[in-house]
């Protein structure tokens, strides 16, 4: 089975819809995995999205924050979810296709501004969370595992404008860096973007704070898709979507898309 995976933090699906269905109308990935969709289950947008193919959907939600889904054209299962550092909040589901393989979609904290956990319980919550991801993957290592969504941090020295510069901006830390690579070691998840480019920089976010996102180009790769060891030499044609940036009323994310041949 052959199947091409997106994953997107869209900042309110309720307010960008239609940029979701313009993306599955001109890219047409099999599964969609969202994050921040800010939004209760019931009030998905869902009709939309099922009339174009997509009618295949597990999802966790609530009012206003956090929120993850996953759309799919092939047939999937709930395949249930993590209430990480058991806050309650809407941060991971799982589905499950019909070949066994499992989609873990995560939408790790931002962490606030200030990057000491002491002085800001959200960078705090942020570390802890890892912490959990990094536990749990020692505990039950995956298998025909994919793991994609938006982990807010950016690990390589590539991933970010200015690796010197951001060395002290929360996504960038070298407590948060070095907790995310343990986390992926844990699991021995293989990141999938980079298997396929390797090198040179390459972003998946651009604030919204810059006047001229494009021009300035301080990005980072804050968004990630990893595969369990076992499945990771299936991963190739990966790819993401500079230009989705530039749609009218965008996310400050873009798409990141790979192809897996299971």
């Amino acid at each position: 089975m052959t199947f091409t995976l997106a994953t997107w933090n869209i900042n309110s699906v309720r307010l960008r819809a239609g940029l979701v269905e313009r993306l599955l109308r001109e890219e047409a990935p099999d599964i969609l995995c969202l994050q921040e969709t800010k939004s209760p289950v019931e009030k998905l947008p869902l009709e939309g999205f099922a009339a174009l193919g997509w009618g295949h959907v597990v999802a966790r939600g609530q009012k206003g924050y956090n929120g993850v889904a996953i759309l799919s054209r092939l047939p999937i299962r709930d395949a249930g979810h993590i209430d990480f550092c058991g806050k309650g909040d809407a941060r991971h589901v799982a589905a499950e296709l019909e070949d066994g393989t499992v989609i873990h979609n995560c939408y790790v904290p931002a962490g606030g501004d200030e990057p000491d956990p002491a002085a800001n319980p959200k960078f705090a919550h942020k570390l802890a969370f890892v912490a959990e991801l990094r536990d749990r993957f020692r505990a039950d290592r995956p298998a025909r595992s994919i793991l994609v969504g938006d982990l807010n941090i950016a690990p390589r020295e590539d991933d970010v404008w200015n690796h010197r510069a951001l060395l002290k901006i929360v996504s960038h830390t070298p407590v948060e860096t070095e907790g995310l690579l343990a986390a992926q070691e844990a699991g021995g998840w293989v990141d999938v973007t980079r298997a396929d480019i390797p090198e040179g920089r390459v972003y998946s976010w651009w604030s919204y704070r810059a006047p001229d996102w494009d021009a300035a180009d301080k990005g980072r790769r804050l968004d990630h898709i990893w595969a369990s060891p076992d499945i990771a030499a299936a991963a190739h044609s990966s790819r993401l979507l500079r230009p989705v940036r530039g749609w009218d009323q965008p996310s400050d994310h873009v798409p990141v898309l790979a192809t897996f041949d299971l």
